[in-house]
């Protein structure tokens, strides 16, 4: 569980490709992921073509990591047909999660970019990926080899740890 103490947000990568196999590793992670009533809501997206990634730098005023990365995924949910659609979201910020820490066990690093649950964010996600109407996105995840990669700071922060007794 070393990850979940290295992981940072990466923004910047190596001009080099992810290999498939730790693609698939992160993926199988991203499966792994716990959801409320076991609704598994997403589907995920993994884009390396360089015009794609470019559109998704532009989605908002901080996606620009996009552009640069060998590769992204990009993560949506359905709008239908769920036992408990108030929590998609939350099922989605797991797998994210699961993702992001998968990398940085893989030697790899990446950055959540903010997009749902703003209305034009996920619009412009789905015109850049051209996503099927019965999906909503949530995030876009570029992600690839760090170019430069700081040590976590500890956040620890004894004034909001509370014990009931």
């Amino acid at each position: 569980m070393d990850s979940i103490f290295t992981r940072t947000s990466v923004r910047s990568f190596e001009d080099r490709e992810v290999e498939r196999e730790k693609i698939d590793k992160i993926l199988d992670a991203a499966f792994a992921s716990p959801t409320a009533k076991n609704q598994q809501p997403w589907e995920f997206f993994v884009v390396t073509n360089k015009e794609v990634l470019q559109k998704l730098g532009e989605v908002s005023p901080y996606a620009g990591p996009a552009k640069n990365a060998p590769a992204a995924i990009v993560i949506a949910y359905k709008k239908e047909g769920l036992p408990v659609p108030e929590k998609a979201q939350i099922d989605c910020a797991i797998a994210t999660e699961n993702i992001w820490l998968e990398c940085d066990a893989l030697g790899l690093g990446g950055v959540m970019l903010g997009i749902a649950p703003e209305q034009e964010r996920m619009e412009n996600v789905a015109k850049a990926i051209n996503l099927p109407d019965h999906l909503l996105a949530f995030t876009v995840f570029p992600f690839g080899y760090p170019k430069n990669k700081k040590p976590q700071k500890n956040r620890r922060d004894e004034s909001k740890i509370h014990f009931i007794e």
